[in-house]
């Protein structure tokens, strides 16, 4: 039923389209993995203590989900901090095992040496943060 003009009222088909647009947007939200937000920059991060080296397997690494990055010691000593972020669609990295970083949400693989794709689909390697080790902490530099 057509609506008179300055009747204040919204018509249906805006109605339809502003919850269109509600649910588009909810859909498009959701997609960009789970854990929500991006990587973090190294400047967010420098000369904070992310990790407790003891806390790192030599040859996996560890997850840590509030700061969303993943520290990994490829070798005996030698630390590496990768954003948790996936490059492939947004998700948090699930797990270490095996000298690889899974994950979880299309099952890409990272390599915990130098954040390279082990596997796709990302095509894209993690972001490196400079790390060092600091009264047995891992702090980005």
């Amino acid at each position: 039923m057509p609506r008179a003009a300055g009747d204040g009222g919204i018509g249906r088909r805006a109605a339809l389209c502003g919850c269109a647009g509600v649910v588009g947007a909810t859909v498009i939200a959701g997609c960009g993995g789970s854990g929500g937000g991006g990587a973090k920059s190294a400047a967010d991060l420098k000369g904070k203590q992310i990790a407790k080296a003891a806390d790192v397997p030599v040859g996996g690494g560890k997850i840590y989900g509030d700061e969303k990055v993943v520290v990994t010691q490829p070798t005996q000593g030698a630390f590496k901090a990768f954003t948790a972020v996936c490059t492939h669609q947004g998700c948090t990295v699930g797990s270490v095992r095996n000298g690889i970083i899974h994950c979880p949400c299309h099952g890409s693989e990272f390599k915990i040496t130098d954040g390279s794709v082990a596997k796709g689909p990302a095509d894209r390697p993690l972001q490196e943060y400079p790390v060092q080790v600091e009264n047995g902490g891992i702090v980005v530099t």
